[in-house]
């Protein structure tokens, strides 16, 4: 971004303030929620101004059309190890979401994956006061929030070196869908973020496996290549998207958003875009349906029965 005021504006500032706001601007990224007059910051549409691979071909996240994705018999279910491992943790507010570091002792193999992954941490995405917010979409459908563990190859010892093997990271992406009735397995995460507003907090005991499906639930889903979906969209990540929902109720969906962003705008609606597939297949697991239209269901059983279609 550049610099908009008057020149009067910038003479009556000191060069080390101007310094300091060319430099916030052109390094500093945003939601579109964040945007304003006042705080001009990189929106995902320019985060390519800054971040080169934020413009590459194989971005996320994509809209999931069911009815085009290919079923890869190599997509076979998941083992998860260590995953009831009870840890303490934190929890902090990272500027742009609610992120929990993961100790590395649980890791998931099979899936196809071409190797053992650890696990690193897990962040959210979500919309405002329960509203639409996950960052992938269904046949255009876009869920409440969306949770992404996110694993890195066993032999690396950080991400950044991870991020440097194009089959390095491999993340799980799970939905959140509107319940009724309150899962108490995520009290521990709704009762801190009241204390992260704009800080880091320590997380009441917690373990991977019970803020996803039971792993008899895990075994549909879908399978592509692409990138980080936040700055710099690193183009190595396997993606594994999960059909199975986690269900949360309204209020526990509105929690996220009494979150804050570093600004102190209210963090809602973090979630990027989806991104064209630019060639891409998607790939679904024996398990994983296809959802089929309502009109495509009548127009089928309309054929089967030979009725004639109304006017």
């Amino acid at each position: 971004m550049f610099y908009t005021g008057s020149l009067k504006s910038v003479t009556n500032l000191s060069m080390k303030t101007v310094l300091l706001y060319f430099t916030f601007c052109v390094s500093d990224w945003c939601y579109q929620s964040q945007f304003t007059c006042d705080h001009q910051c990189n929106t995902p549409d320019k985060w390519d101004h800054v971040f080169s691979d934020c413009k590459g071909k194989h971005q996320s996240p994509i809209n999931i059309v069911t009815r085009k994705t290919l079923k890869d018999e190599r997509l076979t279910p998941f083992q998860f190890n260590n995953y009831q491992q009870i840890f303490r943790g934190t929890i902090k507010n990272n500027g742009h979401s609610a992120q929990v570091g993961v100790p590395h002792v649980s890791t998931i193999t099979g899936g196809g994956l071409p190797s053992t992954y650890k696990a690193v941490q897990f962040h959210l995405h979500w919309g405002s006061k329960g509203g639409p917010g996950s960052e992938h979409t269904i046949d255009g459908e876009r869920y409440p929030m969306e949770l992404h563990i996110v694993h890195m190859k066993q032999h690396y010892t950080d991400l950044k070196t991870a991020l440097a093997d194009t089959e390095g990271v491999a993340v799980l992406g799970f939905f959140y869908e509107r319940s009724n009735s309150e899962n108490r397995k995520y009290d521990a995460i709704i009762k801190s973020l009241k204390s992260i507003k704009a800080t880091i907090t320590s997380l009441l005991p917690i373990s991977l496996a019970q803020l996803i499906p039971s792993q008899q639930n895990l075994t549909s889903y879908y399978r592509y290549k692409g990138s980080l979906t936040t700055p710099g969209c690193s183009q190595s990540v396997i993606w594994t998207v999960f059909e199975s929902p986690i269900p949360l109720n309204e209020d526990q969906l509105e929690e996220f958003s009494e979150l804050k962003f570093h600004d102190g705008k209210p963090m809602v609606e973090n979630f990027r875009p989806v991104q064209p597939l630019n060639g891409r297949q998607v790939y679904r697991s024996g398990s994983a349906v296809i959802l089929a239209s309502s009109a495509l269901l009548v127009a089928t059983l309309t054929a089967a029965l030979g009725l004639s279609q109304p006017n």
